[in-house]
């Protein structure tokens, strides 16, 4: 569908446009198609960019300006989430969506598995090993994976902390950390603010960041000593969690070489047992 093909076109150019049209096409791919349906200076005013930045973007992609562009999306527009497309698929498809389902999560999974190679691994365990401390935080689903991360790595090692939810106690935080320490952000579309506030004043105190993405470009990405961007098939017909947990189980495993945390995972299963 027509639709299909915008979207298509938006991610197959993405990598190659200026950061200003870059930002208007995270806006059109977060909240396709209704953020192309209003005027072209609320896009502009969404993604952060002026009217005559956005309008270049519809040229750069051979529409005859906004209007030519609104009119294909309503064409081919679907008033549907991914999800929802899924599960509300036609009645006369073949019985195979199940095992079609599962092929498309398996092929986005080992994109993702692709694009943490075992250098980038080492890399990030080191970061997780070494730094003094290590605080983890995420947006909607994906601060799971941020939990999982802390739940995991707190049994490897000390001082590793989930940031808190209160704005009181994030300022508290943020005013201890260092150049020792260390932030593993997970920021996904529609990314999240508080975690970009959050970041941006931890790195202002000198901490380093690990930032897992995805393709399109969290707005920390320029911030991240070590960025890890899941492919775009990585989202699935869902959300891309389990993405983010074997991302984070590889780094874990990494880890875990690196600090040999046997006394210390015995201490913890004893001490488990007698509370």
């Amino acid at each position: 569908m027509e639709s299909d093909a915008i979207v298509a076109r938006l991610s197959a150019v993405y990598a190659e446009l200026p950061p200003g049209e870059r930002a208007v096409v995270r806006v059109l791919l977060d909240d396709h198609p209704f953020a192309a349906l209003g005027s072209l200076r609320a896009l502009a005013e969404r993604a952060g960019v002026s009217p005559p930045t956005a309008s270049r973007l519809f040229d750069r992609l051979g529409y005859a300006g906004f209007a030519d562009f609104q009119a294909a999306v309503r064409d081919g527009a679907r008033d549907r989430s991914r999800l929802l497309e899924y599960v509300t698929r036609p009645d006369d498809e073949p019985p195979g969506e199940l095992g079609e389902a599962a092929e498309e999560l398996r092929a986005g999974l080992d994109g993702t598995l692709a694009a943490v190679p075992a250098q980038l691994c080492h890399r990030g365990a080191g970061l997780l090993a070494e730094a003094r401390t290590v605080w983890a935080l995420g947006g909607p689903l994906s601060e799971l994976a941020a939990d999982y991360l802390i739940r995991q790595l707190a049994g490897l090692r000390p001082g590793a902390h989930r940031v808190p939810e209160p704005v009181h106690a994030r300022a508290r935080t943020v005013l201890d950390l260092g150049a020792a320490d260390l932030v593993v952000a997970y920021d996904f579309r529609r990314y999240s603010p508080a975690t970009a506030r959050f970041v941006r004043a931890a790195r202002g105190r000198g901490a380093r960041l690990i930032l897992v993405t995805d393709t399109w470009g969290s707005p920390l990405a320029a911030e991240a000593e070590l960025l890890i961007a899941l492919p775009r098939e990585a989202a699935g017909p869902i959300a891309p969690l389990a993405h983010e947990i074997a991302v984070t189980e590889l780094l874990l495993v990494a880890t875990a070489a690196r600090l040999a945390p046997a006394d210390r995972l015995a201490d913890l299963d004893a001490l488990t047992q007698s509370l």
